[in-house]
């Protein structure tokens, strides 16, 4: 637990010193083992883990004896423990200030004064002076005679005898929250990475229509439109998913991952049919109508292999095993032809058609069929010829042989269209906010834990809020919109 972890460092803050730059401890074996525990358990970098805490003890010594206009850096070596501190500025020509604001009048206010919205005059004037950033040329050269423009100074600070209990609560919160927000970060490049990929994830939990998919590290959302209609998912399903964005949020990652795009069918076909792994055989077109039928478009220039034969697979193994994986979904295999007539018959499988006629203008292929042939061939609800439709990119009109048109793709509705998709979306997107934050609430509470389990008194607690509000005074890249959920 990452509040766990941030004790251990935490107590080394308010130990005393014998010198200037030591923190006495029994050994120093223990921060280092603390330090590759984080590193393994979370996936964090050790750089990244370190930055932590060097930016936990520049925020606790700020606290407790320095001041709001230092810019302080650390440098903590965790096998002998030394600990070194500068104030870094960068060298600014002179300017002359409308106001200035003495130090300890500056450390007054617990918290920044309110921006006041700047004029065009003021705009004009170029970039304001920063005295925590900053440092005008006359200061520098007391410091460093051949100081210049542009150079960086780095005053060493001299470390006090001992941290006390509000620079350690302060330390605390830093290291929980930048633990945490590296922790989203390493997730955020994991999957990333599978952006586009098909993963094995396990069902969570549902949140109104959405439901959650836990992918190991990250958690990913599958909103309703990516749900195939019919299948049901209870917690503790294991499901392949398509992770079709990764985004960083407020929050931390936004993965969101889908059952019906048909890039799931195409990573699916990969993965059991290595002659498409390998590029022997291509897809080259699928539609599909999830959790009822696809039809995927295959070809190969190799004479010698028939490409059905290999998505079938001996005894149809290959393609039983991809159905299973789509729940149920029956899939037909097409032959693809360079010929849109030989295509588009070979789309309205497995009915046989008679003979096609194309209007390369308006692109509408009208295909004859006998009359035993015609229900096959437009399907249950238009379902077949409308995906014949869909995989060849022809409009497609079939006619009893010796009769009139008896079907068209045109005529057939799409299924699963609903007429309030503007309402239903604003509702999913809703939705999909508060499942992102019921899950960040679940960090916030399990972070807090452990500040339960230190058994805290009242007015410990109060410390810690107060130094809560030093970490924030300080502008730390902090995790506010975790706190924030918490209290909702």
């Amino acid at each position: 637990m990452v509040s766990a972890r941030a004790e251990i460092f935490s107590k080394l803050f308010i130990t005393s010193r014998d010198s200037n730059n030591l923190i006495p401890q029994p050994m120093s074996s223990p921060i280092e083992q603390a330090i590759r525990q984080i590193v393994e358990e979370k996936g964090l970098s050790y750089e990244s883990v370190m930055e932590t805490i060097e930016a936990a003890l520049a925020a606790a010594f700020r606290k407790d004896f320095g001041n709001r206009l230092q810019n302080i850096e650390a440098k903590f070596n965790p096998a002998d423990a030394s600990l070194q501190l500068w104030d870094v500025k960068t060298v600014v020509e002179d300017q002359e200030l409308p106001e200035k604001v003495e130090e300890e009048e500056f450390d007054e206010f617990k918290r920044p004064p309110k921006p006041v919205e700047e004029s065009e005059e003021d705009l004009d004037e170029g970039p304001r002076f920063n005295p925590k950033m900053e440092l005008m040329l006359t200061d520098a050269k007391a410091l460093k005679a051949d100081a210049e423009i542009g150079d960086v100074l780095r005053t060493e600070l001299d470390i006090p005898s001992e941290f006390g209990r509000m620079a350690a609560m302060t330390a605390k919160q830093v290291i929980t929250q930048k633990l945490r927000e590296a922790e989203r970060e390493v997730t955020y490049n994991e999957y990333k990475e599978h952006e586009g990929d098909v993963l094995m994830g396990t069902v969570q939990r549902r949140q109104g229509r959405v439901i959650l998919v836990e992918l190991g590290r990250g958690t990913a959302i599958m909103r309703p439109d990516d749900q195939v209609p019919g299948e049901r998912y209870y917690p503790g399903d294991r499901i392949r998913v398509y992770i079709m964005s990764v985004d960083l949020g407020m929050r931390g990652p936004e993965i969101l991952v889908s059952r019906t795009a048909p890039e799931l069918v195409l990573e699916l076909f990969k993965t059991e049919i290595p002659e498409i792994a390998d590029g022997t055989v291509r897809i080259e077109a699928i539609a599909r109508e999830p959790g009822s039928r696809s039809k995927v478009a295959v070809a190969c220039d190799d004479n010698g292999i028939d490409p059905i034969g290999a998505c079938i697979g001996q005894r149809g193994a290959r393609i039983q095993t991809i159905i299973g994986e789509l729940g149920g979904e029956k899939v037909d295999i097409i032959e693809f032809d360079a010929d849109a007539g030989l295509f588009v018959m070979n789309a309205l499988a497995p009915a046989k058609v008679e003979s096609v006629e194309l209007d390369e203008e308006s692109k509408v292929a009208t295909v004859t069929v006998e009359s035993d042939q015609l229900s096959l061939a437009i399907g249950k609800g238009g379902q077949n010829v409308r995906l014949a439709a869909r995989l060849t990119d022809w409009r497609i009109n079939v006619a009893e042989k010796g009769g009139a048109i008896k079907g068209s793709s045109e005529g057939a509705v799409e299924v699963g269209s609903k007429p309030t998709e503007a309402v239903v979306e604003a509702e999913v997107e809703e939705e999909v906010e508060e499942a992102q934050a019921a899950d960040v609430a679940e960090d916030v509470v399990e972070a807090a834990e452990g500040d339960v389990d230190d058994g805290l008194e009242d007015e410990e607690t109060a410390d810690e809020e107060s130094a809560m509000d030093a970490v924030e005074d300080d502008a730390l890249p902090t995790s506010a919109m975790d706190e924030a959920d918490a209290e909702a």
